[in-house]
């Protein structure tokens, strides 16, 4: 059978897949997707959606334990696992759906399989349904994405040990749980769990918790995760599991000593794998470093045509990255000239209580650059909305060079935060600078009013607090 043609096959049909394919259609470009699994990846299926839908309830059900601090009363307060599980996967099944219609409505042809590269230009298709078929384009997008890490002795095991996977889909409420990492993912899960009332154990093996964010903010994390009543142990490593029928003793080592947990279930989130394996990538010359694609700025693997782009090259592995990365490469395929994405321009969000987002560079990392730094906090408590919402925990940083006025980072926690951070990241983006923001009117009362209160600081001029 000879291959069908196209001007761009993308492997993958996650965030970065579906919209590169997407954008590619939009371009005229004839586009084919192909996807082994789901459509939206793990993504929408197993990741940023369902984990937000399961945090929501969490929030839901926190804010009907406060009911009588607003003067209500809401009887006895109580959940439902299953249910809560139900809606995630509701949501998650509803979305997926979504991306199939605007597959079929930009006319993109999905061929549900597994996709390899097998020579230049081609892609073969070991289809879902059986069989195999050849795929034929000037440009291909891997857009294959990463699972979740397995360390030797961690292993998840789905009964005990649980990945993301099992965690978005539990067999129990755990009573006594232990969350291995403490990255956007293991924060999350760890937030979801307490707030739901089990007592909830984070091992770090770095010096602090949320180790990619500004030091402060980590340190405000830490004190409001542990008076809701969770332990961190930070600087810490668990060397062993021992798994029984009734739970799991853990080895922990922390502060040169060693000692022993008993925790009915475990939480692995320590880390990614690229899913590299069985794409051909080595026959055809593309080069993988620690389990990732090695690719330049514009995500070209150095084979003439092919791309990567996603949680399979270099982090920061986040979905909103991997759909820009996506547009970046069917524009370049369409004959455009995009700027690159930058790294330091991408926001990072995590959805625990306390929220924590940021975009930018932290205070430490623009001092070791070499910028003489001009810095602006604000605080929640400080704010009337914050107040009237009954969230007065939180804080706003902004960085900025003392010579310039160049927005450098914008670190947060608090309430709605993860909302927030858009507006600094749109500054960012347009190259703002402190008199840019100071100017800017911001609506009152709202939370707003505290990234420009926070800027106005960095130079002294605070004005409610």
């Amino acid at each position: 059978m000879a291959d069908r043609t196209f001007d761009m096959v993308v492997i993958g049909a996650g965030p970065g897949g579906y919209v590169a394919a997407i954008r590619g259609a939009q371009l005229g470009l004839r586009v084919a997707v192909v996807e082994r699994e789901n459509l939206g990846g793990i993504c929408l299926n197993w990741g940023c959606i369902p984990t937000k839908a399961l945090l929501r309830s969490a929030e839901v059900f926190h804010l009907m334990q406060r009911a009588g601090d607003f003067g209500l009363a809401a009887g006895t307060v109580g959940f439902d696992l299953e249910a809560v599980v139900k809606r995630s996967r509701t949501v998650a099944g509803r979305l997926s759906q979504g991306v199939g219609h605007l597959l079929k409505k930009n006319k993109v042809t999905v061929v549900m399989g597994e996709g390899r590269l097998a020579g230049p230009g081609r892609v073969q298709v070991k289809a879902a349904r059986g069989g195999e078929e050849g795929l034929a384009a000037t440009s291909i997008v891997l857009a294959t994405g990463a699972r979740a890490r397995d360390l030797p002795g961690l292993q998840a095991d789905g009964e005990r040990v649980w990945s993301y996977r099992h965690a978005l889909q539990p067999r129990h409420m755990p009573k006594d749980l232990l969350v291995i990492g403490s990255g956007a993912i293991g924060i999350e899960f760890a937030s979801f769990f307490n707030t739901l009332g089990a007592r909830t154990t984070v091992v770090e093996v770095l010096d602090r918790i949320l180790p990619v964010e500004d030091a402060e903010i980590s340190a405000m994390a830490t004190r409001a995760l542990k008076k809701q009543g969770m332990t961190i142990l930070a600087g810490a490593t668990v060397k062993a599991l021992d798994r029984g029928a009734e739970g799991v003793t853990a080895t922990i080592e922390a502060a040169g000593k060693t000692e022993t947990r008993r925790f009915d279930t475990v939480i692995s989130a320590v880390g990614i794998v690229g899913n590299t394996e069985g794409l051909g990538l080595e026959e055809a010359g593309v080069r993988i470093e620690r389990t990732h694609v090695v690719t330049d700025a514009h995500c070209r693997t150095g084979v003439p045509g092919v791309y990567a782009i996603g949680d399979l090259v270099a982090g920061p592995w986040l979905a909103h990255k991997a759909s820009h990365e996506g547009v970046m490469v069917a524009e370049l395929a369409a004959g455009l000239h995009p700027h690159p994405v930058r790294p330091e321009d991408i926001p990072g969000c995590t959805y625990c209580q306390p929220q924590v987002a940021s975009v930018g560079l932290t205070e430490e990392k623009a001092r070791a650059r070499g910028h003489e730094v001009k810095v602006g906090r604000f605080p929640f408590v400080g704010n009337g909305k914050a107040i009237a919402l009954g969230e007065p925990e939180g804080m706003v940083k902004t960085v900025f060079d003392a010579a310039t006025g160049e927005l450098l980072g914008a670190h947060m926690i608090g309430a709605e935060v993860t909302e927030l951070i858009q507006g600094y990241t749109v500054g960012k983006a347009l190259e703002t600078t402190e008199a840019d923001l100071m100017h800017t009117v911001f609506p009152h009362p709202t939370l707003s009013e505290m990234m420009h209160e926070s800027v106005l600081d960095a130079w002294g001029r605070a004005l409610h607090i």
